[in-house]
């Protein structure tokens, strides 16, 4: 990989400008992204091998460094009060210089070192860093300052620090920032940096009193993190970014350097190797040995605005492995399988509001989400695909398609209105989010939400930074979802509670889609239509429609109420593959009355199968299922639609969690 890119760089090394349309940021952006994200590699392969060097990386980067900090060269980089990418940049630059201090700091000449210094330098009094993941930038450069006799505030520093803690959530879960933004950021970012700075030379005094807080808070989020890695080391493909790839391996790292007690070095090495070895079959790196703006290989929408040639290029992240030396523990020890390859595996996740289920059958972990959406409760904007779904796995991606942010369909609940357009649910309210103990000796994940279902006329100009799309909304009514989750299966009951003002249930409708199936190859299943309109269900048969790419298949039936099913195709909506294809069922609405169906994604080939599920909604409020498995679950609506009594109590709520091998909770 670091090979790979030296053709691109400038005369004297400072930039990479690799190849490839301009990013949003402009070509100086994407030159010093290209130098500082490979840098980060390069380091940690450095500070591995103890400084052997055969590559020659600290000269060839030191000399970039030379050139990129002085004002006079032609291929100086942007500079911190210039461009705010800068200072993300800069943060990887500091990381390094400290991490490799011996083969190169220390052997740069005084002149270069206050270039460097002087680069860095505008860090210190800018409170423009955003309030989120960018105030570690902020604080591993003041650090790095502070350590080489740069100027440096312990204010800052202390501020930073303050609201890093403000982040923090229930089981070691962080948001990264006020909105319910949880995605990968929080292992690449938000538990990366502490663990990396606290053993940065200027940060001792600092890290001290926090570290085995830090620690405690890694190692908590790690076991559940071990969980959301799919048996063929596929990450969840779900938030912002995606283009980083293997930087979700990061994380595991991590857990390695600052040796948590819960989870082996064999099990961390078995995620992180994993995820690696996962994009390095399917692709990631094209025949020049680059990797590009794309998930297996290139697929350009899943690009944020921001990005550029050089911005996959934070995936080096997920080689911080390669930093620790080969004697390691996380080197030396066999690796032990993932929890999803053990057994069948429950989770209730309550700072994201996700049900968590892994099948060992086929290796998928699945997400059914029910509080997160990159934005805050009661707010009205449009729905993110890469967050407000109702459903991620490693299996499946959201449409991300441009219907996919305006008109939501896989994974979704949606009012529509006699044009079709479909609701957004963003700035839903979390209900419930537990495990129910069933006959069987197992668990039922159930979870909950309220949605104040709103149309949205999006603005002619959007961000593309990840968040739905902003504009003008109308509100269309409450829809309350219940999931109650069992392997495979989800059986998903909604109900309108109520429809706004001048709203006619006549003349609406309600959708329910089931998972996006891509691939080369994705159909629908055999006598099962595809149709971007309403096909009617067979007589005698309850609706349903399904789909299959490869192995994988998505079906859904009704189970309470009647609907008709379909299909709808989508091209190159997805990173998967070509076509894409969604099976979903639309119900007349009825306020009030419950509907319910089952939603099952699974990476067996079950074509031809009926899944026979029943629900029975009792007098007393109880629904009682009949799961295709045989066994039988009864749960008590009412106090799964109650919300949580005290909102400010959340904090005390962590990770229950569930395996049918030691049938425990957490």
């Amino acid at each position: 990989m670091l090979t790979a890119v030296r053709p691109y760089a400038s005369a004297g090394h400072a930039r990479i400008t690799l190849p490839g349309p301009e990013g949003g940021y402009g070509r100086a952006v994407d030159g010093l992204e290209g130098f500082a994200r490979t840098f980060l590699l390069a380091g940690f392969r450095l500070a591995g091998e103890r400084g052997a060097d055969p590559g020659h990386l600290a000269q060839w980067y030191a000399e970039g460094l030379a050139a990129g900090t002085d004002p006079s060269s032609p291929d100086r980089w942007v500079r911190l009060d210039e461009h705010p990418q800068a200072k993300v940049e800069a943060a990887s630059i500091a990381l390094v210089l400290d991490l490799t201090r011996p083969w190169i700091w220390d052997r740069l000449t005084p002149l270069v070192q206050q270039q460097v210094i002087d680069y860095l330098a505008p860090a210190v009094g800018d409170d423009t860093y955003p309030r989120i993941n960018w105030v570690w930038f902020r604080l591993v450069v003041q650090t790095f300052l502070r350590s080489v006799g740069g100027p440096w505030s312990a204010g800052e520093m202390a501020e930073d620090l303050a609201t890093h803690d403000s982040f923090r959530r229930p089981g070691g879960w962080m948001a990264d920032g006020s909105e319910r933004s949880y995605d990968h950021y929080v292992g690449w970012a938000l538990h990366l940096y502490p663990a990396l700075w606290a053993r940065m030379a200027g940060a001792e005094d600092l890290a001290a009193p926090r570290r085995a807080s830090d620690t405690a808070q890694l190692d908590r989020f790690l076991t559940d993190a071990i969980q959301l890695v799919g048996a063929d080391g596929s990450p969840l493909i779900q938030g912002r970014s995606l283009a980083y790839r293997f930087a979700a391996a990061a994380p595991f790292w991590v857990g390695a350097i600052a040796e948590v007690p819960s989870l082996s070095p064999g099990l961390l090495r078995r995620a992180a190797s994993g995820i690696m070895g996962h994009f390095a079959d399917h692709g990631a790196l094209d025949e020049r040995g680059l990797l590009t703006l794309g998930w297996h290989g290139s697929w350009p929408r899943l690009a944020q605005s921001y990005s550029g040639p050089g911005s996959p290029y934070w995936a080096s992240k997920g080689m911080l492995g390669l930093a620790l030396p080969a004697d390691h523990p996380v080197w030396t020890a066999a690796e032990e399988p993932l929890p999803v390859e053990r057994a069948d595996t429950l989770l209730a996740v309550r700072a994201p509001g996700w049900l968590v289920s892994g099948t060992r059958a086929d290796g998928i972990v699945r997400v059914v989400n029910h509080g997160t959406d990159h934005a805050e409760e009661g707010s009205t904007s449009g729905d993110s695909p890469l967050y407000a779904r109702l459903g991620y796995s490693t299996a499946t991606s959201p449409l991300l398609d441009e219907a996919g942010w305006v008109d939501p369909l896989d994974q979704s609940v949606v009012l529509l209105d006699d044009g079709g357009r479909a609701t957004h649910r963003t700035g839903l309210r979390t209900l419930s989010v537990e495990l129910q103990d069933t006959a069987d000796g197992g668990h039922l994940g159930v979870g909950a939400s309220v949605a104040t279902a709103h149309w949205l006329t999006p603005a002619a100009a959007q961000e593309h930074h990840g968040s739905g799309y902003v504009g003008t909304t109308t509100p269309a009514g409450r829809v309350t979802t219940l999931s109650l989750v069992r392997g495979p299966w989800e059986l998903r009951l909604v109900r309108v509670q109520d429809l706004a003002a001048g709203q006619d249930a006549a003349a609406l409708r309600l959708r329910v889609g089931g998972w996006a199936v891509s691939g080369p190859a994705a159909e629908p299943l055999a006598a099962e239509p595809l149709a971007a309109e309403p096909v009617a269900a067979s007589a005698g048969a309850a609706p349903g429609a399904g789909a299959r790419a490869g192995r994988v298949t998505s079906r859904i039936a009704a189970v309470l109420g009647a609907p008709i099913a379909g299909t709808t195709r989508r091209m190159d909506a997805t990173p998967l593959g070509l076509a894409a294809v969604v099976p979903w069922l639309e119900f007349p609405v009825q306020v009030g009355v419950w509907v319910a169906a089952l939603v099952e994604l699974a990476g067996t080939d079950r074509a031809g199968r009926e899944v026979p599920c029943t629900a029975e909604i009792e007098g007393s409020g109880t629904v009682s299922v009949g799961w295709p498995d045989g066994v039988t679950t009864r749960t008590l609506l009412d106090s799964q639609l109650s919300g949580y009594a005290n909102p400010a109590a959340r904090s005390s709520f962590g990770t229950q969690r569930w395996d049918s091998i030691s049938k425990e909770t957490a």
